[in-house]
């Protein structure tokens, strides 16, 4: 009887620290994929939009170009200035691996550098002729252009005071080599395992980390099939190389392109394995101990441990502490045995509890995080409650990471997590948005007071010497609920609008949404 009554005891403790054990694992499963998802779709939706920023900058740098450009490829004898001209370009921005200069009859006036030898030569590639016909500003897929290089070809057309039609004006990219996308996104910001590839509206990959990738076309991508009917989002699929994967996917307008930015599933969720075998290390000594406290006093405590043995199987589902104090252990093992127990259940809802704070909370400066933020903003619209958001990004910070390294603008991040929180009130929540970019959200707030919140801070960085050893000012946007706006995706739309004008602007300012809901 006193082996059967160990046995039962022993495997209700045993059954009690599986499925906490199991249920920890889960949960820091589940977390490290939401918050991978979380992470990757904030990243391509970043560089979506400075890509996108970029592209409309080299169409208009093109467009001042072909101003220039009108009277010189009329007139004959300028072959050097129109040289020079096509030089300068390149030289003006590294978007471009060459740059041309074509008249209206295909005719090539002008190239940079004039080693390609192309001067003279009819330009019939298939991006340049459909450039040629569009007469519009042009992006290009991917083609083989007359060097034999798989390139995109960006180009402005020029015309004349009285707008007939003279040629054009444009620059390469060339693919396989050396390019300004590798620049843009070479290096996953966060370092983790994450890359980034970009593909054209046919599915076709136009950058990849894996230069022999480029010109691949991925068609049965589900990533890809959303990207090409113009969406935005993150989701969990199986890749070509068939890995599962954690993607992240934005759209770029322009040159409709799509932006990919994913982790392995497997590497993501890695550090949960390590948490469970963390745990399962901890609770052997309970195991051992338990076992031999059930060994030699089973015959005495049989009753006590049957109930003991109860409680601990029910409390998977319900707390029970208060139940398992109540069991009379009249001797003093059963009564160590009662806080054994106790404090074992104690410890695995510590830890739930902990995975749950890290599942909340941005871990270098211990702010909420994306989904902490997003989470609060549809509750409160939900509920109706007014709340004001604050939107802030840290001035010139990629010069504070050149400059001092990536350590010291960590401990930037930290310090501004830290006066954030300083200027707020108990109510309020301060959340890591991503990268250098915070979120205040202010409850019962509208936008004039998170205003004053804003300014509060702002004023309190440019007058603070940072970790760095120099003042890092902040720009901020405000935006407000239902002041502004009905929806958080709007309401933080237009809050990032207010942000960049105040970048725009100047910098080291704040400023507040006027537009008014309607």
């Amino acid at each position: 009887m006193k082996y059967l009554i160990s046995l039962v005891a022993l495997m209700s403790v045993i059954l009690t620290l599986v499925s906490s054990i199991y249920s920890g694992y889960r949960v820091s499963k589940q977390t490290l994929i939401d918050s991978t998802l979380a992470t990757n779709q904030a990243y391509a939706d970043k560089l979506a939009n400075s890509t996108e920023t970029y592209l409309m900058m080299t169409l208009q740098i093109l467009e001042t170009s072909a101003e220039s450009l009108s009277n010189l490829i009329q007139e004959t004898g300028n072959e050097e200035a129109l040289a020079a001209e096509a030089e300068r370009l390149k030289k003006q921005t590294d978007t471009f691996n060459s740059v041309l200069i074509v008249n209206k009859d295909a005719e090539i006036l002008a190239t940079s550098p004039q080693t390609l030898g192309l001067k003279g030569e009819k330009l019939v590639s298939v991006g340049g002729k459909e450039a040629l016909e569009k007469r519009s500003a042009f992006i290009s897929q991917p083609y083989t252009s007359l060097t034999g290089r798989l390139i995109i070809f960006i180009s402005q057309p020029i015309f004349d005071e009285k707008g007939r039609y003279l040629g054009l004006v444009g620059g390469t990219i060339y693919l396989k080599e050396e390019n300004i996308l590798q620049t843009v996104l070479g290096e996953h910001f966060y370092k983790d395992g994450s890359y980034v590839y970009v593909v054209d509206q046919s599915g076709r990959i136009i950058y990849h980390p894996d230069p022999k990738r480029v010109n691949e076309v991925i068609d049965d991508n589900k990533v890809i099939k959303e990207l090409m009917a113009g969406f935005d989002g993150a989701m969990e699929v199986t890749n070509s190389q068939d890995k599962v994967m954690l993607a992240g996917y934005a759209t770029i307008p322009t040159a409709k392109w799509g932006v990919v930015s994913q982790k392995e599933k497997k590497s993501a969720i890695a550090p949960s394995f390590s948490m469970t075998n963390e745990m399962i290390g901890k609770t052997l000594p309970f195991i051992l101990v338990v076992l031999v406290l059930l060994f030699v006093i089973s015959k005495q405590i049989a009753l006590p441990l049957q109930k003991l043995a109860y409680y601990t199987e029910t409390s998977t589902e319900n707390s029970q502490e208060e139940k398992i104090n109540k069991v009379q252990t009249w001797y003093y093992e059963a009564n160590q045995l009662k806080k054994a127990l106790n404090f074992s259940l104690n410890f695995f809802q510590d830890r739930v509890n902990y995975f749950i704070h890290q599942s909340t909370t941005d871990p270098l400066t211990k702010v909420w995080n994306r989904r902490s933020m997003d989470e609060t903003m549809k509750k409160w619209t939900e509920q109706g409650m007014p709340y004001a958001l604050i939107i802030l990004d840290m001035d010139k910070f990629k010069r504070v990471n050149d400059t001092y390294g990536h350590a010291t603008g960590d401990e930037v991040l930290k310090f501004l997590a830290t006066e954030m929180k300083a200027v707020s009130r108990e109510q309020d929540r301060c959340c890591r948005f991503g990268g250098e970019e915070f979120v205040i959200l202010l409850p019962e707030t509208d936008a004039a007071g998170a205003y004053q919140v804003a300014e509060r801070l702002r004023k309190k960085m440019e007058s603070t010497v940072s970790p760095c050893g120099e003042i890092v000012t902040i720009s901020a946007g405000v935006a407000a609920f239902p002041e502004h706006a009905l929806h958080p995706a709007e309401l933080l739309e237009l809050a990032d609008e207010s942000l960049y004008e105040a970048k725009k602007t100047g910098r080291n300012r704040t400023i507040g949404q006027t537009k008014q809901n309607v």
